[in-house]
């Protein structure tokens, strides 16, 4: 298990950023599914897409908000 796997939670509502940015100009993504995929969407243009758990976890620099703060 790598560091960050024990680190990282992540969970439906957090906002987080990624390495690079959307076409649309934002780098911050609200996660509105975790599981095996996670289902992002841009906060820039409401863009959704989905991705293998690896490659999120791979493209996700840190959480900007963790729901309910």
């Amino acid at each position: 298990m790598r560091k960050d796997e024990d680190t990282l939670e992540y969970n439906v509502g957090d906002i987080v950023r990624t390495k690079k940015q959307h076409p649309c100009g934002s780098k911050l993504w609200e996660i509105t599914r975790v599981g095996v995929d996670f289902k992002l969407k841009c906060l820039g243009c409401e863009h959704v897409v989905v991705l293998e758990r690896e490659k999120a976890k791979k493209i996700i620099t840190k959480i900007e908000k963790k729901v309910g703060e």
